[in-house]
């Protein structure tokens, strides 16, 4: 069973799409903030990780810079989750080594098809050099 690791701030979101996912079959851990998401995401290294971009404490662009200096964390492939629309985020977010981007309010079979094509393919990273 591959596992999902949500990062998201908002109860309501972080519920419907846990509830979703898991009927699709994923098994998914949950984060409220980014700390905890980075945190679960070291000690489970799940296949994908969906994170929001703005989020109190540590955002998404923190956890995923953390995420990308570690080699254990370094593959996983990320999707920035988030109600910002301007491309200029959208640039950013894939500069900064995210392999997807979606913006919210969004289909559920939206996302589903992003979490099987990111899960089935790995990250882009993966075509770099690995962190030390």
């Amino acid at each position: 069973m591959k596992t999902i690791l949500l990062i998201e701030d908002n109860k309501e979101i972080l519920e419907n799409l846990t509830e979703y996912l898991e009927i699709e079959g994923y098994r998914i851990l949950g984060a409220n903030n980014g700390r905890k998401g980075f945190e679960l995401a070291m000690e489970f290294i799940p296949d994908l990780i969906i994170c929001d971009v703005l989020m109190p404490d540590m955002d998404g662009h923190e956890v995923l810079h953390l995420l990308l200096e570690t080699s254990a964390t370094y593959q996983i492939p990320f999707i920035f989750s988030t109600s910002m629309s301007e491309q200029v985020d959208r640039k950013e977010a894939l500069s900064l080594g995210a392999d997807d981007y979606i913006i919210k309010p969004f289909e559920m079979e939206v996302l589903l098809k992003k979490v099987k094509t990111w899960i089935r393919s790995g990250s882009n990273r993966c075509l770099n050099i690995l962190p030390a």
